[in-house]
């Protein structure tokens, strides 16, 4: 697939309508300049040359990046967006979701109750931005991953919580989990990518010295850093590949209604039910 020899030239375009972007194009149609007669996605079009012919994942990639990167690259990213499609019921920002839909909220609600939960430290996209930036910072140098979760960040200026663990790994974890080690070794054998393949043989090592087991966020991380995502994209393509599952939960629970929704149980330290009536 090639850019379309037919896109507009900047020349032929009226400055006082030009919107600044280098990542989309479009072209009003002669009857309507509200209607888009043709949209270009870093040169190619999208209508008349990629729909139906380009995966998704060629999609993803172009909305960052002005280029398509090989067949590796693209496999890589369709394993990673599979796996992390649905989180399921008992990660956090599912279960918004699903309380989101089990109440009566709208579409949108309970997706931005999945985003909201989903985007802080605790297995969340920030979470995973932290994680990119260790490996920009540390690569596969274990003293120097060491080092790095050991600083205390707590004057830093930010808007989340101080972080409390090293980034991408389980703090309540004992071992590390199958579909973990599945997608760590899936996603090594795609192609020879550095941070991928270091991590599915010294995986082990790395957790020695962290004293915790990694977790799929940490997967995740290395894959988007190998596909030369920054931390920030990496950050907002972790929220956005994990929405398919917690649309299809809220979705589900709605027609299942309240009586079947998964209430976990809660230890009350002063339980009134357990008082004696005098």
């Amino acid at each position: 697939m090639s850019p379309a020899a037919s896109e507009p030239r900047l020349s032929d375009v009226d400055p006082a309508d030009v919107v600044h972007t280098r990542i989309w194009r479009e072209v009003a149609e002669p009857d309507n300049p509200f209607a888009t007669r043709a949209a270009y996605c870093r040169g190619y079009d999208v209508f008349g040359q990629m729909a139906g012919r380009a995966r998704w994942v060629e999609m993803m990639f172009l909305l960052f990046r002005d280029d398509l990167p090989g067949n590796a690259a693209l496999d890589t990213l369709e394993a990673l967006a599979v796996a992390l499609a649905n989180p399921g019921p008992r990660d956090p920002s599912v279960h918004a979701a699903m309380c989101g839909g089990v109440g009566g909220s709208n579409a949108a609600a309970s997706l931005m109750a999945a985003l909201a939960v989903g985007a802080g430290r605790h297995r969340g996209a920030r979470d995973v931005f932290d994680a990119m930036t260790a490996w920009q910072a540390c690569g596969t140098d274990v003293a120097a991953w060491t080092d790095h979760v050991r600083r205390d960040t707590r004057a830093e200026v930010d808007v989340w919580p101080p972080r409390e663990r090293p980034p991408g790994f389980d703090p309540h974890g004992v071992s590390t989990p199958t579909p973990v080690r599945q997608l760590l070794a899936t996603l090594a054998a795609i192609a020879a990518t550095p941070y991928l393949s270091w991590l599915a043989q010294h995986r082990q090592d790395l957790e020695a010295a962290l004293g915790l087991p990694l977790e799929l966020s940490g997967v995740a991380a290395a894959a988007l850093s190998d596909l030369g995502f920054t931390p920030a994209e990496g950050e907002m393509l972790y929220l956005l590949l994990r929405l398919p599952g917690a649309a299809a939960h809220a979705l589900e629970q709605e027609k299942l209604g309240y009586k079947r929704f998964p209430f976990y149980p809660v230890e009350l330290a002063d339980d009134p039910a357990a008082e004696e009536t005098p």
